[in-house]
């Protein structure tokens, strides 16, 4: 279904990615989580997915190009992308199916959870030697709960945040992650026939607002120490994962 191009789904699409990628620019994330949640409420979900690809895949691109350890972490994680790509393309239809909703919720829940565990001392760590075939299983569990919800959150982010990264190599690797998910789910999306060229332009209009919201985010973050960042990345997951769970309420 293409995009409409009337007043109440263009003014709230712009404000949805201003606010969108003001939350990425800060948190390295969250692009996908509000704009689903909130262009939810006058489309549907593959639609609003669909417009969501161009915004996400330029900030995703700019955020991994402004870090400073692409190629070691791109050789590190490459075997979960492999996994992303996978579950995603298999995954194919979720989003029109009749548990998207349900999904969607028990993917509020476990960012809610996830996010409680990281406000307290509680700290998650993977092992070197186990990187090599649990990444893969993260990669195509984040691709199956893309496919189904058009957010890439869970359980990718959890698993690089228990890597020992640091706040910069974290948001680079939070960008590989999402480009990544980002070209997957576009390619399962024109497979379904739901993003075609009049929804890609509408998205490259969501653009703008996105990346400006995204500038203001960043030059937030660059003034907050590593221990305040991680206290916003995690009230940044705790309300986003509130607002996801709380839709099917609402």
């Amino acid at each position: 279904m293409p995009f409409t191009f009337e007043p109440l789904p263009i003014a709230v699409a712009a404000l949805t990615f201003l606010l969108a990628g003001f939350v990425k620019g800060v948190i390295g994330l969250g692009l996908p989580t509000v704009a689903m949640g909130l262009l939810g409420a006058v489309m549907e979900p593959a639609q609003a997915a669909s417009l969501l690809i161009v915004p996400s895949l330029v900030t995703n691109v700019w955020q991994l190009a402004t870090g400073p350890r692409f190629g070691v972490l791109a050789r590190r994680l490459w075997l979960m992308m492999v996994g992303v790509v996978v579950g995603t393309l298999a995954g194919t239809g979720f989003m029109q199916g009749g548990h998207a909703e349900q999904a969607a919720t028990a993917l509020g829940v476990a960012l809610v959870a996830y996010a409680v565990l990281g406000l307290t001392a509680i700290r998650f760590a993977v092992p070197p030697r186990a990187e090599w075939w649990l990444g893969p299983v993260i990669g195509v569990v984040t691709g199956l709960v893309t496919a189904a919800t058009g957010v890439f959150v869970i359980p990718a982010v959890p698993y690089l945040g228990a890597l020992g990264l640091t706040k910069d190599e974290l948001i680079q690797a939070l960008g590989l992650s999402f480009t990544v998910s980002t070209v997957a789910l576009a390619a399962a999306l024109a497979g379904g026939g739901t993003f075609e060229a009049g929804t890609a332009g509408a998205s490259a209009l969501a653009l703008a607002p996105a990346l400006i919201g995204m500038t203001m985010g960043g030059w937030v973050r660059g003034r907050v120490s590593e221990q305040m960042f991680r206290r916003c990345f995690f009230l940044g997951l705790l309300a986003l994962g509130a607002h996801l769970a709380s839709r099917t309420l609402i």
